[in-house]
């Protein structure tokens, strides 16, 4: 009863603005609140210790100082910027009876948050790019990939996430929120957003269509682009060793791709109704928790020199440890 008045209480507001939002969550059901609390909590320390260790192998090894490592470098430290601007509320709002926001902490995690995912968007583009000439020029790399050529590529990536954040959270503040603030979801995002607005969202909806068509559709079609150079080159390998290698450097691009953008397609541009938005909420965990969870082990378990190097490291440690 209790937790009931409450919600009625920040609901109704006498038709005056809100300056406040009530997270939803992933699920009402008050038993499966400390399971999921525990579940994201294992994910997020799994994604933290993972992605920092990646960004502190490749900062500490110098042979590791190349265009493909660059690149997975900072694709790690967007997942951990990117994790960290709303897994640690949404872990409070598993063990808290307020699952409250304030209007300004709301636009200021839906900036960030778009900020980062649009980035990666870019920085995995740089990667299949970075691939794509190491298998089809392999003559030509060091040159085409100098160190110039992969600033402007990560700048690139940053500006496009800062572009779109910016014009989302712009579009977002121009709307009006009135007595309805319970924000079906367990962050500030787009969709859910637009669904409490008492005013008219065509603009935003229009933003929507463009901005997250360009970066999602650009980007992965540029991407395919390059794969399919690659798989080309790749079968034109006489040798079944070459073909081998050659394409175990790509596999774990492949997977790490699929699963971000297949998930992120597959909440904004199917779902957006709200009785649907509940299966989007289970789509976005993919994309938001689960993949910046696996992307560090998909590239290190996969990737020769980062087992060697970690191994090194580990055994240095261990040798200072017994001395």
């Amino acid at each position: 009863m209790e937790g009931e008045f409450l919600k009625r209480r920040i609901l109704v507001r006498n038709e005056s603005l809100v300056t406040e939002f009530l997270l939803a969550g992933l699920t009402d059901r008050p038993e499966l609140q400390q399971p999921l609390f525990f579940l994201f909590l294992v994910i997020y320390i799994v994604t933290m210790v993972g992605n920092v260790g990646l960004v502190t192998l490749i900062s500490l090894n110098s042979h590791l100082h190349t265009p493909m490592y660059y690149f997975l470098f900072n694709l790690s430290f967007i997942d951990v910027c990117y994790s960290s601007a709303f897994t640690p509320k949404m872990l409070m709002n598993f063990v808290s009876r307020e699952n409250i926001i304030s209007y300004v902490g709301c636009m200021t995690q839906l900036f960030f948050f778009l900020f980062f995912v649009i980035s990666e968007c870019y920085m995995l583009t740089s990667m299949a790019y970075d691939r794509y000439v190491a298998i089809c020029n392999p003559l030509l790399y060091k040159v085409t990939m100098s160190h110039q050529v992969c600033a402007l590529l990560t700048v690139a990536a940053y500006m496009m996430g800062f572009a779109g954040a910016s014009a989302h959270t712009g579009c977002m503040l121009r709307l009006t929120f009135c007595s309805v603030n319970v924000i079906n979801h367990y962050l500030c995002d787009i969709l859910p957003l637009l669904q409490l607005s008492c005013s008219s969202t065509y603009v935003n909806e229009v933003v929507v269509l463009i901005v997250v068509g360009i970066n999602i559709t650009v980007p992965s079609f540029t991407i395919l682009i390059s794969y399919v150079f690659i798989l080309t080159s790749i079968l034109h390998i006489k040798s079944a060793q070459g073909r081998s290698k050659a394409f175990s450097t790509c596999s774990s691009h492949i997977i790490a791709i699929s699963l971000f953008f297949g998930s992120a397609a597959f909440m904004y541009l199917k779902y957006s109704s709200p009785g649907s938005m509940d299966v989007g909420k289970i789509s976005s965990v993919f994309y938001t928790n689960v993949v910046p969870m696996l992307n560090p082990l998909i590239y290190s378990l996969r990737n020769k020199d980062i087992k060697v190097t970690l191994w090194k490291a580990l055994f240095k440690i261990q040798r200072r440890n017994m001395f």
